[in-house]
């Protein structure tokens, strides 16, 4: 993969623990030492700690929980998915700059990345909550070479990918509920918006959103939310029973000091995740894809209540069919729903 000067500095920092000096750093990334010296004082101007001793030479200490590009790719280790990143501060939405991004050429597996967004997109055109600093705000470019009728089959994909990277990067118990939100313990943490640009049959690409709330408090959502939704950092918390400064966690409460989480990384195993499953189901189908998501939706099997644009519904949820609506046993018999609320 090309990486910028700035992103092959960090991450040589970041596989080695140890002091190394500007000489045989700048010898490793065939550049000068002043330009070594200059990348590593730009990057103590966004908060990373580097120590320097005399005859030893820097060692990376700490890091900032940022999002930033050249942080990404310290961690990602895939080889398509996320290895171009456009990152802004504050946005309106990631989604409207990955659609324009998009229609200039931008390659498959690029991303959108955001610090906060001002008019975050949900699904039915709701608003997501995306303060500066709490979240994960992202969207992916894609362009799969499937027919458009398989295009639901991408927003389950994305919905599994993340669920098996918050399990694995930030050690949650993530479930899904169809057919694309993300909850730990009843509360929704996630959200995945698939957008498709398509002409007759043939899918130009498609922008999938993704907003995790990793560091929001109670205090940051509006009143209406605060029963409903969670945050990583909040379910950690809670997890281990006591704030970091002593004392039983109270709701959205987790005391002075956050639990660490670092959501670069979190990003990362997105990446990673999803570029796996889009291998898979390029191999096998959507078939395993189906497999996992039911493995991991907590609403199978129960009865619950299914809000359309056609009447609202109460049955069973069963599974997955192979278009990937979801299949609702009635009185009248299973049927599949296409596009609905789904209430437990």
């Amino acid at each position: 993969m090309d990486l910028t000067l700035r992103e092959a500095v960090l991450r040589y920092f970041t596989q080695s623990n140890a002091y190394v000096s500007g000489e045989r750093l700048s010898e490793a990334l065939g550049c000068t030492r002043t330009a070594v010296w200059k990348q590593i004082e730009e990057l103590r101007a966004l908060g990373y700690v580097f120590d320097a001793k005399p005859r030893k030479g820097y060692r990376l200490v700490s890091r900032p929980d940022v999002v930033l590009a050249e942080e990404i790719k310290c961690f990602n280790e895939a080889a398509h998915i996320g290895q171009e990143v456009r990152y802004v501060d504050t946005t309106p939405s990631t989604q409207q700059i990955a659609h324009k991004w998009a229609r200039e050429g931008a390659a498959h597996g690029a991303l959108v990345v955001a610090d906060e967004q001002t008019a975050g997109k949900g699904r039915m055109g709701r608003f997501w909550h995306s303060p500066p600093g709490s979240g994960i705000w992202m969207s992916f470019i894609l362009r799969p070479a499937i027919p458009l009728v398989y295009t639901p089959h991408l927003t389950i994909l994305v919905a599994v990918a993340v669920t098996r990277a918050l399990r694995r990067a930030a050690s949650v118990d993530a479930l899904i509920k169809w057919p694309n939100d993300l909850f730990i313990a009843g509360r929704k943490v996630c959200g995945v918006l698939t957008e498709v640009r398509a002409e007759a049959d043939r899918i130009h690409y498609v922008v999938a959103g993704v907003g995790i709330n990793v560091h929001t408090t109670k205090e940051d959502w509006p009143p209406e939310l605060r029963p409903i939704a969670t945050s990583l950092t909040q379910e950690i918390a809670h997890v281990e029973g006591q704030s970091i400064t002593g004392g039983a966690v109270e709701d959205g409460d987790y005391g002075e000091e956050k639990p660490h989480l670092s959501r670069a990384r979190i990003i990362a195993a997105c990446c990673e995740e999803l570029e796996q499953l889009l291998n898979m189901y390029e191999k096998n189908g959507f078939s395993p894809i189906r497999s996992l998501w039911e493995s991991y939706a907590f609403m199978l099997g129960q009865t619950v209540t299914v809000r359309a644009s056609d009447g609202t519904k109460r049955g069973k949820a069963l599974g997955l069919d192979e278009s990937g609506a979801l299949l609702l046993q009635t009185s009248q018999g299973v049927e599949p729903i296409f596009s609905a609320d789904v209430l437990v």
